[in-house]
Parts: structure tokens; sequence; C-alpha cells
């Protein structure tokens, strides 16, 4: 499955920023179907792609057109492992609010929470730099 094709950095920071925020509401209230919802859309950047994904939309319509082009541009296949990252957690989390397991929905939120606000705040994306270990650590790396 192709990752697709690079993209702007600085969408993803604000899917982070949106997805710290819903994450955030969703620890305070837990109202797990919101945290179902985020779950939808992680599921949709890691399987689909970027393009699609609703906060990526979201800024292409209302952002991008204010900033400006940029040159910069960042490979989407880390991103998409990053999604599916948070795609485990908000599931976990889902089940486990949803089955009134909520200590477990509580933790696998906060995980997610802690790895969104990462990128949001700081531009660290704890997912794309697992993507990278794994890719040096993995055997064909080595062959190349």
């Amino acid at each position: 499955m192709p990752a697709g094709p690079a993209v702007d950095p600085r969408g993803p920071r604000f899917a982070a920023a949106v997805t710290t925020v819903v994450l955030a509401v969703v620890l305070l209230t837990g109202w797990w179907p919101l945290l179902a919802a985020q779950t939808v859309v992680f599921g949709i950047g890691a399987f689909i792609g970027l393009k699609p994904a609703p906060y990526s939309v979201l800024y292409r319509v209302l952002l991008a057109p204010r900033l400006g082009p940029t040159d910069e541009r960042e490979d989407a296949a880390p991103l998409r492992f990053a999604q599916a990252v948070g795609f485990v957690f908000a599931l976990v989390g889902t089940v486990g609010y949803a089955s009134g397991v909520t200590t477990l929905g509580i933790v696998a939120t906060a995980f997610a929470l802690f790895a969104a606000f990462l990128n949001a705040a700081f531009n660290f994306c704890l997912g794309c730099e697992m993507y990278l270990l794994f890719k040096r650590l993995s055997p064909r790396a080595e062959q190349a």
C-alpha cells in the first residue's frame, strides 16, 4: 500500500492539535462516542490515506489557503503509521469505555492524548519516530 504523496507538515500538526482537543474532551467527560468518532478519523488516515482524512480536509479548506504555500514536505508513510498507532489506542479506549472497563478507556485515551499533544505542541511525532526506528531495525534495512 503506497503511503501517498509527500504532505505539507503543517497539516499533520493541525490534525494533532484538533486530536488533542478531542481526546482531552473525552478524558474530561468520559463521552466515549466522541472517542469512537476519533477512532474512525485515525482509521481513515491510516488505512485509506491522509488526503481524505477529515482533519486534513479541514486544514486544506480552512487553513492552508490563509497560510500560503510552503516548499517543505514530509513523507506520508511515517504519518500514516502514526495514525495507525493512534487508531489502535483509540480503539482500545473505545472498547474499554463501551464495555465498562473505564480504566482501560482512560489509560488508552491518555496515551493517545500524550502522543497527539507532543506533535501539536512540540512538533514531535511519536508514531513517526516509532516508524523510523522500526524501519532502521528491520532486516531489510540492513540489506540495503
